[in-house]
């Protein structure tokens, strides 16, 4: 899968929106399409659109908010939940404390997670209830 595009070419997964190494967002995050985190996100993270949505963090990248989005692949660090929709990537690198929810996961050997893997079956009736 190719990370950059040309404008206008809104192919599953492209990658549309970096914040880059040495970079500090403060407050809460709306995307669309793709976004790739090198830098530091202090705030939540919400994908708005199709299945299409792709948040990517690097080993670089570092998140302190909850996360929301359709396909989520993480290998930096993330304090806070995540809430894949569709799936969920956790490379060998990645370190997450929260409670992780997906549909579908993979997880490389050395991730680490400080929280409980919910899978949607599990997180579906609980919603129900309240």
């Amino acid at each position: 899968m190719a990370m950059w595009r040309k404008t206008g070419d809104r192919r599953k997964g492209s990658i549309e929106t970096l914040i880059g190494k040495g970079t500090t967002v403060r407050g809460d995050l709306d995307f669309q399409g793709g976004l790739h985190v090198d830098g530091t996100v202090v705030g939540n993270l919400t994908a708005h659109g199709d299945g299409g949505t792709l948040l990517s963090i690097s080993e670089l990248g570092r998140v302190e908010g909850s996360i929301h989005a359709p396909q989520v692949v993480v290998n930096g660090q993330v304090r806070g939940d995540i809430h894949a929709a569709e799936r969920l990537v956790l490379g060998a690198k990645a370190r997450v404390e929260g409670d992780v929810h997906y549909h579908s996961i993979e997880l490389e050997l050395g991730a680490q997670v400080n929280g409980h893997l919910v899978p949607a079956t599990q997180a579906q009736p609980a919603a129900a209830a309240a």
